[in-house]
């Protein structure tokens, strides 16, 4: 019995970088370097100078915003790669504001710290904006899950 072991390939899709064109990786690109820069303008000091005097949890914070300052760098060279990083920007600003934010301000509570946290909060409309949102839900919600086994 004669077996063929050359099976035709597999189709391979199409890459992501190929389905955007060029201005909109540029665009992206803006969106991972506003975030950059604006998170080294205003973390990185605190890190580098106050880290060990923190609370506990303002030192957190700021270690993991220093790390998606590095990232979101990282996303200037490879934008498509990594849009998780801006997708949980815009995910974890928008629910704060919905979740925290919102109810807060209709409650008429809200003090300066809260204030200039919206501020930066809404700042998230930068990034939503250059997001391929057409492209997220291609790949994250509608394409094909990997598989499990």
């Amino acid at each position: 019995m004669v077996t063929n072991d050359t099976a035709p390939a597999p189709r391979l899709r199409r890459s992501a970088v190929s389905e955007l064109p060029l201005y909109r990786l540029h665009i992206l690109r803006f969106g991972y370097a506003f975030m950059a820069v604006g998170l080294i303008i205003v973390k990185w000091p605190l890190f580098f100078d106050h880290i060990e005097n923190m609370p506990l949890f303002e030192g957190v914070v700021a270690c993991i915003l220093t790390a998606m300052s590095l990232l979101a760098l990282l996303g200037l060279r490879y934008p498509i790669r990594m849009l998780p990083l801006l997708l949980l920007e815009v995910l974890w600003k928008v629910i704060w504001l919905s979740a925290v934010a919102l109810p807060t301000a209709l409650a008429d509570d809200m003090d300066g710290a809260m204030e200039a946290m919206v501020f930066s909060c809404a700042l998230v409309v930068v990034v939503a904006a250059v997001m391929p949102w057409d492209h997220v839900w291609r790949q994250y919600v509608t394409a094909k899950g990997d598989r499990w086994r």
